[in-house]
């Protein structure tokens, strides 16, 4: 079974950083996509960002300054490094893959169960 654990929220100050971790676990024969998700109360969840095995990245205009995405496919892992961070950036963040398990053709969308990051002073 594949799971995806999600580290390194918490509560952090207005133009502070602070760098989210997501590693995937399980029987994995290849991840094609990570990503990271966000939602805020009362609000629908948004792509912050999202990197290929190859290295291809696609960052939200909003965050792509402050926000950068990178991945180390040997330890089937994603980070999020965020920079200037705003109260608005306060969410639970997401992350996401699509991968295909051993054994298997298909690809399937897993998520992590998410880690809160709280920007206040």
């Amino acid at each position: 079974q594949v799971q995806l654990v999600e580290s390194g929220g918490g509560l952090v100050q207005p133009g502070g950083s602070l760098r989210v971790s997501c590693a995937a676990s399980g029987s994995i024969r290849i991840i094609v996509l990570m990503a990271w998700y966000r939602q805020a109360p009362g609000k629908e969840r948004e792509l912050v960002a999202s990197i290929t095995s190859n290295g291809n990245i696609n960052s939200e205009d909003s965050m792509k300054e402050r926000f950068t995405i990178s991945r180390d496919n040997a330890k089937n892992t994603v980070y999020l490094q965020m920079n200037s961070l705003k109260p608005e950036d306060t969410a639970v963040y997401y992350c996401n893959a699509i991968l295909s398990e051993r054994g298997c053709a298909t690809f399937r969308t897993y998520w992590g169960q998410g880690t809160q990051v709280t920007v206040s002073s």
